[in-house]
């Protein structure tokens, strides 16, 4: 009887076009266009790009000689470069302190402002094209100047910094960190939802549930054959998912596929999580059989899912600006949080046993928790009759 269930609940859901669309295509599109937003955030741009920079009309040729080097950097001539820029016409400006040169050259305190707007990707890189030149130039004026008192610019410089990524491509790692447990927990949230809201609420609400519960067919299977219906509905979602986002960043990407490519024990590395995807998609399963039971109504199901699967998003933020070499105990332990922990670890190369049965245990016992309670509350009458 409990296979009976189940077969029917899945047939049920895939006859249905609408849950169709909203359980596999509809998150498989929303994923893929992810995953080439996050590849066009990795790209270089265009290297023929130019860059406006806006300097003062009656700014010294010989400072301005400074920028010709660079070929990304189109000098506009104006009177008020702050305004410029205010009103758009410039990405950025440089605005040197009046008398600049002849205040260097008697080795008297100066200044120059460099002005832009930091969250602007265009005005970011101008910025530091200009701020990177000026460096250079600061540079030489103390060589110069210590060249000319004598002294040896070793004696200054003692000794040089250079800095080296623990990875090669350390940015594409750290996208595909957040992108892909992110694009996992939405995609199983998005695929498991419509149905859990219809095989508990749904039946409430279209007064089939009297007629089902009269059957003889024991509560405790009932729950059993729906839960596990959600949960294969998440999972196919989840795995569909993950096969298609693969490709596309296998075939369809550069860097993207760059950062894969550096990453050890691949095969590995998708199977476990794959692994992931299945376990999240049945504690997902658990509370949005939960969030059903109480509901009486499919919207009412939808409004209690909806801000527990919003939640899911906040893990990314959290886990954002953390090394995969320094996720602790609690990164492991808490569900949710522990998907985007060990994912992360796993893109990164990183395959601990350990992590892995903190988060596996962690999950069963959240999973075991909360579907017992929704058992409970679906055994009494006061919930499963509307």
């Amino acid at each position: 009887m409990f296979r009976k269930i189940f077969f029917k609940e899945m047939k049920d859901s895939f006859r249905d076009r609408r849950t169709l669309l909203l359980t596999v295509f509809l998150p498989v599109i929303m994923m893929s266009a992810l995953v080439f937003f996050y590849e066009s955030m990795m790209s270089d741009g265009d290297e023929n790009e130019v860059f406006s920079l806006a300097v003062e009309e009656t700014a010294n040729e010989e400072l301005l000689a400074l920028f010709e080097p660079i070929e990304n950097i189109d000098l506009v001539r104006t009177e008020d470069p702050y305004e410029t820029v205010r009103e758009g016409n410039a990405l950025a400006a440089v605005v040197f302190e009046e008398n600049f040169l002849e205040q260097i050259e008697s080795n008297q305190p100066t200044a120059v402002t460099v002005l832009g707007d930091s969250f602007s990707q265009n005005s970011s890189i101008l910025m530091n094209l200009v701020t990177t030149t000026l460096s250079i130039f600061e540079k030489s004026i103390v060589s110069e100047r210590l060249l000319a008192e004598g002294v040896d610019e070793s004696l200054v410089i003692p000794f040089s910094i250079s800095q080296e990524e623990l990875s090669e491509d350390n940015q594409g790692m750290n996208l595909l960190a957040l992108l892909i447990p992110l694009m996992i927990v939405l995609a199983i949230g998005i695929g498991a939802g419509p149905s859990a809201s219809d095989l508990f609420a749904g039946e409430k609400e279209k007064k089939t549930m009297e007629a089902l519960l009269m059957t003889p067919v024991s509560r405790t299977t009932m729950i059993w054959a729906k839960w596990l219906t959600i949960s294969c509905l998440g999972a196919i979602t989840g795995l569909v998912t993950l096969v298609v986002v693969s490709i596309e960043i296998q075939f369809f990407t550069e860097n993207l596929k760059t950062a894969v490519v550096q990453t050890d024990n691949i095969g590995m590395i998708l199977l476990l999580t794959a692994a992931v995807s299945l376990v999240f998609a049945m504690l997902t399963a658990s509370i949005l059989t939960l969030t059903s039971v109480v509901a009486k109504t499919v919207k009412e199901s939808q409004s209690y899912s909806t801000p527990v699967m919003m939640v899911a998003v906040f893990p990314a933020m959290m886990l954002a600006n953390i090394g995969a070499t320094e996720l602790e105990f609690h990164h492991f332990a808490i569900p949710i949080l522990n998907v985007f922990g060990l994912l992360k670890e796993l893109i990164a190369g990183i395959i601990n046993v350990e992590h892995i049965l903190i988060f596996l245990g962690s999950n069963v016992l959240f999973i075991v928790i909360i579907f017992v309670i929704a058992r409970m509350m679906f055994l009494k009458d006061k919930w499963v009759m509307n």
